[in-house]
């Protein structure tokens, strides 16, 4: 570290004791170790179970062969521009994004952030370099002590609790505006940028933009913002929940993907001719969405509720077809101008990782882009989804699928997509061995 630098990040961690030192799990769960500043600046190294990576979401881990039957330890390594003072912590802490690599120095193959940088190198192979944005909604909640009660609104600083109809509302979330005040605050000393923010179709439903950029960094904002959201919420004793169905008869949080590529050094949209016409890259990019959505559901919609948003696919759709600016297609092209040109994938849950869905969509285009494939033809109004452009609509047909995928193997190697499944399969096991209300209820007196 130059002198410079390290000045730079004295600075920035003055008055702060311990650092928040964390690493996206297979999940996108923060995990790490709180570390000492003066540890932290002394470049202690700091070091972490190989198996937190598989980390169950309810707790515990697959079999260690999965992760290296000894269980050895990876280097967490911050990344120099993701050391973060919080603004919603007292006292003063801070948060380190680190990347998870062996102790030889090589990146480990667990690592989500870890892959979603070795598809950008793939790209960068080319003189390419992807340009994403991601849209996140989330809702905000009472606290809900009894997860056996379903969720409800807050109620507001009119004393009356949300009870719909409010989407696109710009005075709807006035009950809630010192909370979100805090949130936009925090964003700004964290360097967020957000572009446009929303009421959506659920009740206390909201969704946040953030600005396009590279992948990685998008990655990394996304993952601090959900990070964000809950401890600010934490602190203005509310619930943020990025579950895809939290409620009933409610439409689901998505996490959209806009995607486009760009020549490096240039900057021109490889997607737009010069007569700004689509160009063949365009449409091999959807090419290859399309041939890997299938095998590549359960890497965006990861948990068993995620299907809940998916079976009921009211703005979720759940297919690999495209169209121009039709919300019923998985793969929409938004309209815009040429050089802003782009494939949003609509299939991701505000519940998936983002380091792994930007690492799967932008790995399933490559494959299109490497492959030259050629898409379907594009879908417009009310359609018919042909059955070779449908995806598992449950947990465990997507287990199956990418259990059968090779291209999954190719693309993000066989460690992680053996102990990912294995990771899941346990969640899945978990989940049935509960007996639902539902089934309490209508099963017992008539079955």
């Amino acid at each position: 570290m130059s002198t410079a630098s390290r000045h730079a990040l004295e600075t920035l961690l003055r008055g702060i004791d311990e650092i928040d030192c964390v690493t996206p799990d297979l999940n996108g769960v923060p995990r790490g170790k709180v570390m000492t500043a003066a540890g932290f600046l002394e470049g202690r190294r700091l070091q972490l179970a190989r198996g937190v990576l598989l980390q169950c979401i309810m707790g515990g881990y697959p079999p260690a062969r999965f992760y290296g039957s000894d269980d050895g330890d990876l280097a967490l390594v911050a990344a120099p521009e993701q050391i973060h003072r919080l603004p919603w912590s007292e006292p003063p802490r801070a948060l380190a994004i680190c990347d998870a690599e062996e102790l030889d120095g090589r990146s480990s193959g667990l690592s989500t952030r870890a892959l979603l940088k070795r598809v950008l190198a793939r790209y960068a192979q080319h003189g390419w370099q992807p340009v994403v944005a991601t849209e996140l909604e989330f809702f905000v909640f009472a606290p809900n002590a009894d997860p056996q009660q379903p969720f409800q609104s807050p109620v507001g600083l009119d004393g009356r609790r949300e009870d719909g109809g409010s989407a696109f509302s710009v005075s709807s979330g006035n009950g809630l505006r010192p909370f979100f005040a805090e949130v936009y605050r925090c964003m700004a000393a964290l360097g967020l940028p957000r572009d446009t923010f929303m009421h959506e179709m659920g009740v206390s439903q909201f969704e946040i933009n953030l600005l396009h950029g590279d992948a990685l960094q998008l990655a990394d904002q996304t993952f601090l913002f959900k990070h964000l959201l809950k401890e600010v919420g934490l602190k203005h004793g509310l619930a943020v929940v990025c579950m895809a169905k939290p409620l009933a008869y409610t439409p689901g949080s998505s996490m959209h993907i806009h995607q486009s590529v760009v020549e490096q050094g240039s900057g021109r949209n490889i997607f737009s001719a010069e007569d700004g016409e689509a160009t063949p890259a365009f449409h091999h990019f959807i090419g290859g969405q399309q041939a890997a959505l299938a095998d590549f559901t359960l890497l965006f919609a990861p948990h068993v509720n995620s299907y809940q948003r998916l079976c009921h696919p009211y703005a979720s759709p759940n297919n690999a077809c495209w169209s121009a600016d039709n919300r019923a297609a998985g793969l929409r092209i938004p309209a815009s101008a040429p050089a802003a040109r782009r494939v949003e994938n609509r299939l991701p849950g505000a519940d998936a990782n983002p380091y792994l869905a930007l690492a799967a969509s932008l790995a399933a285009g490559l494959h299109g882009l490497e492959h030259e494939l050629q898409p379907s033809a594009p879908i417009q109004g009310e359609f018919e989804v042909p059955e070779q452009l449908t995806l598992p609509c449950t947990m465990h047909a997507a287990i199956e699928r990418l259990k059968r995928s090779e291209l999954a193997v190719e693309l993000f190697g066989a460690e992680f997509i053996e102990g990912y499944i294995a990771s899941k399969t346990m969640e899945l096991t978990s989940f049935y061995d509960e007996i639902t209300p539902w089934e309490r209820r209508v099963l017992a007196a008539q079955a």
